[in-house]
């Protein structure tokens, strides 16, 4: 995509927002903010990238549920109640099909342990008020046939639904360029203080982009610009998934897989996601490694042992690709948003596991704290202002 406008010192050009990072999480909040009336730019130097394009897609807003997070459930259902009306928005507005499917999960268990562990789980769910029902292995079988037989137990969960990231990623660059936002396809490299408060970033080459509220939506790397101060926390850091593609059978009969089957096995979460594509995924690692993003032989291992466990079958499909990606991770897995310590400065990131899912709500909370200062109830447990002294490790 083509640099459209490039303001600076040079110019003259004050943007009234500059969201710095150009995956889905920076491509929603640019495309809400220029909807709401705001001159915007988009510093990326290849717009479209970031975790979200490694990312199985699953809007699961249930079965994520953990111990100590209840806090971040009411905004992941909030955010997942939005999926139909965001994803028929998007349609309208680029023609694209977000392939957002309701299909529901199966959250199965293999084992006595694992079925006591779910069993926890479902009671949790049951204490938040979440709609899940339990079902014997053999009812799992009659759901999915292709179930391995020892499957022991099982949560029927037909709220948690799915998109495709990549489809979504292709649709929101669509929507910003048909909204005005401005991409400058270049990498920021510091932010601009002046006085009191930010002005925006100074991009590689020297060039000033000048704007009244910069928006920090790098993911995992929004610690990374020079001259943050001190009194600004960003603490976000990398947490490497590992993710599989496969190729299910076409043609006639039941289908191989028909709605998100996840599980415990050895004490490691596995999920397959199938895609109306025929496309099948697997994931996802869970690894405190660094900035590496290698495909390394012992993760594409372990997520297909795993897998088989649940899906014998599954080792004769065809293998269509291996990535692997960076979670922006917060101390307490939930995301950074709206304004920091720093006027002018608003962060959107550290996700976590559930950016895809928290698109919708993201979009709408920061265009509330772009334009008035001041986040949205729903979002206010969610201040970037939360953490204070935590700062992490960003890459030079």
């Amino acid at each position: 995509m083509d640099l459209r406008s490039h303001g600076g010192d040079g110019d003259g050009t004050v943007y009234d927002a500059a969201v710095v990072g150009g995956g889905l999480i920076g491509l929603v909040t640019a495309w809400r903010a220029a909807g709401r009336g705001l001159r915007t730019a988009l510093v990326d130097p290849r717009p479209g990238g970031g975790a979200a394009r490694v990312a199985a897609g699953m809007l699961a807003a249930v079965t994520e549920l953990h111990h100590g997070e209840e806090a971040l459930l009411d905004l992941n259902l909030a955010s997942a109640g939005r999926y139909p009306e965001f994803a028929a928005e998007l349609a309208e507005a680029t023609g694209t099909d977000i392939a957002y499917r309701a299909c529901g999960t199966l959250q199965v268990a293999l084992d006595a342990d694992d079925r006591a562990q779910l069993r926890e789980l479902h009671a949790l769910q049951r204490r938040c008020g979440l709609d899940t029902q339990w079902l014997t292995g053999r009812e799992c079988r009659r759901l999915e046939p292709m179930l391995a037989p020892g499957v022991r137990g099982g949560l029927r969960v037909d709220g948690d639904h799915q998109t495709d990231p990549r489809l979504l990623v292709a649709a929101l660059l669509t929507a910003c360029e048909r909204a005005g936002v401005s991409f400058v396809n270049a990498t920021a490299t510091g932010l601009v203080v002046r006085g009191d408060r930010a002005a925006g970033v100074r991009l590689d080459g020297g060039t000033v982009l000048a704007a009244d509220r910069t928006v920090l939506a790098g993911g995992s790397r929004s610690a990374g610009l020079d001259g943050i101060p001190p009194s600004v926390a960003v603490p976000v850091r990398p947490v490497k998934g590992q993710i599989l593609r496969l190729r299910m059978p076409s043609g006639g009969g039941a289908p191989f897989l028909s709605r998100t089957v996840r599980a415990v096995v050895r004490g490691e979460q596995v999920y397959l996601v199938p895609r109306a594509s025929g496309e099948l995924v697997v994931g996802a690692t869970v690894e405190e490694q660094g900035w590496d993003t290698s495909v390394t032989a012992g993760g594409v291992y372990q997520l297909l042992r795993d897998a088989r466990e649940l899906l014998p079958g599954l080792t004769e499909l065809p293998l269509a690709e291996t990535c692997a990606g960076l979670r922006p991770t917060s101390p307490d897995n939930a995301p950074l948003l709206g304004p920091t310590a720093l006027p002018g400065l608003f962060l959107a990131t550290g996700h976590h596991r559930n950016g895809v899912l928290l698109a919708p709500i993201t979009g709408e909370a920061m265009a509330v704290a772009l334009t008035t200062g001041e986040l949205p109830d729903y979002a206010r447990p969610f201040s970037a202002q939360r953490f204070s002294h935590d700062h992490r490790e960003v890459p030079a």
